[in-house]
């Protein structure tokens, strides 16, 4: 019963993390909690990825431990991948989801950097 809330919580935990980081540039008073979300993905991607290998997520890494402990096996190294396969029934080729988060992240990052930055200098020169 405990393992089984435990992976709801992480499921639910992913899923907020992942909207978040798609969406939370869009509404002004999200837009700076976004961009250090967005910097704490980057250092969990890609500095613990030094250890742990690019694209390391201690979220998935915690539910991956509770859904080995519930008796899953040959679980991917992607959150993504999994409920992607999970809910469409078809198997994704890992390197295109890969391409697609990668994708989304460089666009939303991006996304994130304008409004955050670039957005209020222009609105600023426009005011004076």
């Amino acid at each position: 019963m405990v393992l089984k809330s435990l992976d709801v919580l992480f499921t639910t935990v992913h899923l907020a993390i992942i909207l978040f980081n798609l969406f939370g540039w869009i509404p002004k008073a999200t837009r700076r909690a976004h961009f250090m979300v967005i910097l704490l993905t980057a250092a969990s991607w890609f500095l613990l990825g030094i250890w742990f290998g690019i694209g390391y997520c201690p979220v998935t890494d915690w539910q991956w431990q509770v859904k080995t402990r519930l008796g899953e096996r040959n679980l991917p190294n992607s959150f993504i991948k999994y409920y992607a396969e999970k809910l469409s029934g078809r198997n994704f080729d890992s390197g295109f989801i890969d391409a697609v988060i990668a994708t989304a992240f460089g666009l939303t990052t991006l996304l994130s950097m304008y409004v955050n930055f670039m957005l209020p200098r222009i609105k600023r020169r426009k005011r004076v």
